[in-house]
């Protein structure tokens, strides 16, 4: 009778498990407390803002780390262990760094492009520094003062979408130097300022390699185009001195996961999840004195959401197989994704789908905000998983802010995988989420953890019904991306 009894309770047990529903799974793993405890770790003070190349950033990785194998992640597939390391070229911040017009100091400038410039003499006003301005001009071993932006626009998309154009025009035309003077308000100049006038990071081969040719590049803020329409209208000197630091490398890591799927034909399909876990480090204090910037929302809240998606897939894996990612280097332009694109573990081809998570902040808790949501076929199962969790998933809402090219998903999409971005609810890219974008006050205690809840429960069931979706994720029809996926896939 007592046999009888325990293969009743046996069975019954089973059976209730493999009868859970989808969202059960979800509501088995993914806690309020848990997603607190990652985040309130990754954005406390002791991390110093996660800077990519620092020491905190090594604590923060090994955090992730161990967090996968505590959860029974297998590791990256190539090392054994859960890191992809990568050597990056370092440049610190300018050892001196000034600049005067006709004697009068200028306080709010940041060098662009570091190069070496030491210069006394009259400037040549250009325009915009466009390839018409050059016409008919002189500018051979001279420093050139320019308009930021274009004709057309003077907006922040434009003074750094044209960084690389204007400094190839007056590196061609043998100049020395560039002053770009930026019409800005002090929120955009202060966001400038601090990712400028800190250490940068590239990726780097073995050797470096220094330019033959220099032209260094800088930018002033002009709120209101006073000193361009000055020196426009008259001859001026300046006084331009950069001397930038020396060069060293630096070795930073992704952290790298794998769950089996259980179906064996897609198994042989990966769903990629992915969100960076570096962030901006140390600058510039706010009006309470605080200098850490400490990056809560920006991207410990994706970088818990990936750590979500790993837990519940360790326990209830999907048909298809996961990579998790988490990536270092995205805040010093997409490092940890450009490298692992070029550099991956298992086969790109493999990969059917990018989920990325990637946040600066939110302004509604009624949503989550899918950058690229109706660019792939999954979109229905993202709408769904997050109906089921009482909140709506919307589109970019503002496309002006070119979000989909921001973060490590583009990299990925540019390969052809299909590769949303999924962040916290916001409908439109100003107050809550300007906010704490990129400001010491991102604290982890200045969010609401009963939205994140929904949020990231959402996320995981939108990833456990992509994972099990008998049809592949693909682009829409006529996406800008569509041609390098069938190129990718062979369709």
């Amino acid at each position: 009778m007592k046999k009888h009894l325990l293969l009743i309770i046996a069975l019954t047990t089973f059976t209730f498990s493999f009868a859970q529903t989808e969202k059960e799974k979800v509501l088995n793993t993914v806690h309020k407390n848990t997603i607190e405890g990652h985040i309130y770790f990754l954005a406390d003070d002791l991390l110093k803002g996660r800077q990519t190349g620092t020491p905190e950033n090594k604590i923060a990785a090994s955090y992730l780390a161990n967090t996968l194998r505590s959860y029974g992640v297998k590791p990256n597939p190539k090392t054994g262990d859960y890191y992809q390391l990568m050597s990056l070229l370092e440049k610190g911040k300018p050892k001196n760094l000034s600049l005067s017009i006709d004697g009068k100091n200028i306080e709010d400038v940041v060098a662009i492009m570091p190069d070496m410039v030491n210069y006394q003499d009259k400037v040549v006003f250009l325009g915009h520094g466009l390839a018409s301005d050059y016409k008919g001009k002189n500018v051979k071993d001279k420093v050139i003062a320019i308009k930021g932006g274009s004709p057309k626009a003077s907006d922040p998309e434009t003074f750094f979408g044209l960084r690389d154009e204007k400094k190839e025009l007056a590196k061609k035309a043998g100049a020395l130097g560039i002053i770009e003077l930026i019409d800005t308000n002090s929120n955009v100049w202060n966001f400038i300022d601090h990712n400028f006038n800190r250490t940068r990071l590239t990726l780097s081969e073995e050797t470096a390699v220094e330019e033959t040719t220099q032209t260094g590049y800088v930018w002033v803020k002009d709120e209101g185009g006073t000193i361009a329409s000055s020196m426009a209208s008259g001859k001026h000197k300046a006084d331009l001195q950069v001397e930038p630091t020396k060069t060293q490398f630096v070795t930073s890591q992704n952290v790298i996961g794998v769950v089996e799927g259980t179906d064996p034909v897609l198994k042989k399909e990966y769903i990629i999840y992915s969100a960076h876990y570096d962030h901006v480090g140390i600058g510039s204090p706010d009006a309470t004195g605080d200098t850490i910037y400490n990056g809560a929302r920006d991207n410990a809240v994706g970088t818990t959401t990936v750590l979500s998606m790993a837990q519940n897939l360790a326990l209830y894996p999907t048909k298809r197989s996961a990579l998790f990612i988490l990536f270092t280097g995205e805040e010093m332009g997409l490092l940890g994704s450009s490298y692992y694109v070029e550099n991956p573990v298992l086969p790109l081809e493999q990969m059917v789908y990018c989920f990325n998570s990637d946040n600066a902040g939110y302004n509604d808790i009624t949503s989550a905000t899918i950058v690229g949501l109706p660019r792939t076929t999954a979109s229905k199962n993202i709408i769904d998983a997050a109906t089921e969790f009482g909140i709506t998933a919307i589109d970019d809402p503002a496309p002006e802010q070119g979000l989909f090219d921001r973060s490590d998903n583009v990299n990925f999409a540019m390969k052809g995988i299909p590769a949303p971005t999924y962040s916290m609810g916001f409908r439109s890219f100003d107050g809550d989420v300007t906010k704490y974008y990129h400001q010491p006050g991102d604290h982890a205690d200045s969010m609401d953890y009963n939205y994140l809840e929904k949020f990231f429960r959402s996320y995981v069931l939108a990833g456990r019904m992509i994972g099990n979706d008998p049809v592949t994720p693909f682009w829409t029809p006529g996406d800008k991306y569509e041609e390098a996926g069938k190129k990718l896939y062979n369709r």
